[in-house]
């Protein structure tokens, strides 16, 4: 898990200088073209076995999916990496309140304390003037809700299709809103949408070896993290996959990005412990 986030900061890393001369609609685009082609290729060599019947809810999860993943790639560009990172990290804390309403389960007292301490870190992080909330700010709150919600839909999504099925609903998705945003933006771009519509840049050669580098450690870190999940506790697992914040910040100060401050630095901290004290379930503690 460890090798999996670090290997995840490397794909914002490929992300953030992909963000200079492309849109982040864009980068999102080629992200998921990618795990189209792939998936596309393991279906066609073993045929899926399921049933099916939920495909709306499938769609769900593959838009929720994609949104949460434009938002985040969308703050790479804008924001240092490592806090673009710590918002995304924020959907266990969402997961976690998502369950308490739709399937009813409990929280311990211990964990409803995590909540508001996430939720504070999350304020830290942001530093608002007043009640104004920056896009990014918006932006980075929706990336941890977005995919909080896309999780959230795994647990029904399992008992009707396979997890080819599931991931293809997300990166086919992701590939053709992109793609239809992208020949929309001539008529509907204003500088308030640009986290929507933009206009295509033909990669150059060095920004395909960006892109190539960017699908590789993505996929790297997928099959990793899979595999740690399978060897191990999820709540182990799970804690030590917020290791891919100091990572991201070190890779992020790297490319240019300022240190984060010890108000954000606090922030951080507190969002990490919530993340590790939510995601882990009784039976691991």
């Amino acid at each position: 898990m460890l090798f999996a986030s670090f290997m995840f900061a490397i794909m914002g890393a490929f992300a953030k200088l992909l963000s200079d001369h492309m849109s982040s609609v864009e980068v999102v685009f080629f992200r998921n073209f990618f795990g189209v082609l792939l998936i596309g290729y393991s279906i066609y060599k073993t045929p899926m076995l399921h049933r099916g019947g939920k495909i709306w809810l499938l769609f769900f999860r593959g838009m929720m999916g994609f949104l949460a993943l434009g938002a985040f790639f969308y703050n790479i560009a804008h924001i240092p990496l490592g806090d673009a990172m710590t918002f995304s990290k924020t959907a266990p804390i969402f997961t976690a309140i998502l369950a308490y309403f739709l399937f009813k389960e409990r929280l311990s007292i211990g964990k409803n304390i995590a909540i508001v301490v996430g939720f504070v870190g999350i304020v830290l992080i942001m530093q608002p003037s007043g009640f104004s909330l920056s896009k990014t700010d918006l932006l980075g709150i929706f990336s941890g809700i977005g995919a909080a919600l896309a999780y959230t839909s795994i647990k029904e999504l399992r008992q009707y299709y396979e997890t080819r099925a599931i991931v293809m609903s997300f990166v086919l998705i992701g590939t053709l809103v992109p793609a239809i945003l992208m020949l929309l933006s001539p008529w509907f771009y204003t500088p308030s949408l640009d986290f929507m519509f933009c206009e295509f840049v033909v990669p150059s050669a060095t920004m395909w070896f960006w892109l190539i580098g960017m699908g590789v450690s993505a996929t790297i870190s997928q099959i990793y993290m899979t595999r740690a999940y399978g060897e191990s506790k999820a709540g182990v697992v799970g804690a030590i996959s917020y290791a891919g914040i100091p990572f991201a910040i070190v890779v992020g100060v790297i490319l240019g990005d300022n240190l984060p401050n010890i108000v954000t630095i606090f922030g951080i901290i507190l969002i990490i412990i919530c993340g590790i004290v939510v995601s882990r379930r009784d039976r691991d503690v």
